[in-house]
């Protein structure tokens, strides 16, 4: 059997669309052991693709191929998160500071706790 990787990056969930997995390969978000990867290259079992979705560079290995798009559940039997776990913690912590937060009923910031919260986030 032979897949795209667009596809399959579509079958394993990586992208919510086909359209959006073929435009990251082409816009060169998915790469190869340095190399950016077509849409249409042919996968194999043993492959491992570095996938740049937004901030987070996840690295994935291929377990098995696949046509069809699988269940949530399933997608942990076609591929291999190699995701550095420091990196996944680098997003969440961004993500956490993204913006402040602030505790139900206390209601808008005055002056100063905004000039505060501006002079923190520089």
């Amino acid at each position: 059997m032979e897949v795209r990787i667009d596809k399959w990056l579509w079958a394993v969930r990586l992208y919510k669309t086909r359209a959006l997995a073929t435009d990251a390969c082409r816009l060169g978000k998915v790469t190869c052991e340095g190399s950016i990867v077509k849409p249409s290259k042919i996968i194999k079992e043993g492959d491992i693709y570095v996938v740049n979705i937004e901030q987070l560079h996840k690295k994935v290995k291929v377990k098995q191929l696949l046509n069809n798009r699988v269940g949530a559940k399933l997608v942990e039997n076609y591929l291999e998160d190699l995701t550095d776990p420091l990196e996944i913690e680098r997003i969440q912590m961004a993500r956490e500071f993204a913006f402040e937060k602030r505790d139900r009923g206390i209601g808008r910031p005055s002056k100063k706790d905004r000039r505060l919260i501006e002079a923190f986030k520089e």
